[in-house]
């Protein structure tokens, strides 16, 4: 009796609301196409650019979190592309992505990896999972399992771009990477760490931002430690988008005409005031007042490979630096 009064509610729900749903969902199509025609316009305007003096010139948003859209559409313009694929890392449900509009505007292909299996199956339950050569993987992504992730689904060699954003080992996990050899990287740092020292959190396999500290502020990289680790990998600094989110290297061998920055020029202060207290409530702690919540905690040197208190080391008188 109860699995029948389930299955007439069921029914009664979808006939009622089912016209609702249709509308919905036909409306937040209507809202995709238009985006993505605002983004064909904005397209034309940025690749006639011969010289830019600020990258925030090219920035636009239609599916990235900030203005990584007209970044990436900027670069792929400037930069010779012979293997159209991409591969992205922590990225949700997919709605909001760095690497969405290369599929849909670009018909690009590529790899999307998220450790939340309910986001896995809400992008292969979506329209543009069958619309588009797009491939979703649940995985929890560590240095150990990267290239084997990335080779069991099929690509190897040279791509067109990788998109790193996990939220903790991204540096440690770009240095592993091997089994590719992307023509542009984005990669998230961690602007409270600043822009003079090279370092990172240590590597932690299982390591995951809010249980390393609750303040969700320890995370990450430096950009310096990324610059570091690009010059030793054979790529160029590009820049970083004005909410400083996320840096963009182009591999040298392809970098002809693009013009590379310094680490200081580039370097962004985040002004995103996330910090939580032990409750996970947001406490919108601002400006170098967030340091003082992690600065005890200790970072890598990856330079050195020396470990630090994050606060030592941001004090120090800055150190000559390798990345020029």
């Amino acid at each position: 009796m109860w699995a029948f009064l389930k299955y007439k509610v069921k029914k009664i729900f979808i006939k009622t609301f089912s016209p609702f749903l249709n509308r919905l969902q036909d409306f937040e199509k209507a809202i995709e196409e238009n985006r993505i025609l605002i983004g064909k316009t904005l397209i034309k305007d940025l690749v006639s650019k011969e010289k830019i003096t600020a990258i925030s010139e090219i920035e636009f948003k239609i599916f990235s979190q900030s203005g990584e859209d007209g970044i990436i559409q900027y670069l792929i313009s400037k930069v010779p592309i012979n293997n159209d694929t991409f591969i992205e890392f922590g990225v949700g449900d997919y709605k909001e992505s760095n690497t969405r509009f290369l599929l849909i505007n670009n018909n690009w292909k590529g790899l999307v990896i998220d450790g939340n299996e309910e986001n896995i199956d809400t992008i292969k339950s979506s329209d543009i999972y069958w619309r588009h050569d797009l491939t979703a993987l649940g995985a929890f992504i560590t240095k150990e399992n990267i290239n084997d992730l990335i080779k069991n689904n099929g690509i190897t060699g040279d791509i067109g771009l990788l998109s790193i954003d996990i939220d903790g080992n991204d540096y440690w996990v770009w240095d592993a990477i091997n089994i590719v050899s992307p023509r542009i990287v984005v990669c998230e740092y961690n602007s409270i760490f600043g822009s003079k020292e090279a370092i990172s959190i240590p590597y932690e396999e299982s390591f995951y931002r809010t249980k390393a500290h609750h303040s969700n502020l320890y995370f990450g990289a430096s950009l310096k430690a990324l610059c570091f680790l690009a010059q030793k990998k054979g790529y160029l600094f590009f820049g970083s988008e004005h909410t400083g989110s996320n840096a963009f290297f182009v591999r040298k061998d392809v970098a002809s005409n693009i013009t590379p920055t310094s680490c200081e020029a580039g370097y962004v202060m985040s002004r995103a005031r996330e910090s939580r207290d032990s409750d996970g409530l947001l406490t919108f702690i601002s400006g170098q007042d967030r340091l003082k919540q992690i600065g005890h905690l200790k970072v890598i040197d990856v330079q050195t490979l020396n470990e630090i208190n994050l606060c030592d080391s941001i004090m120090q008188p800055q150190s000559a630096s390798i990345v020029k």
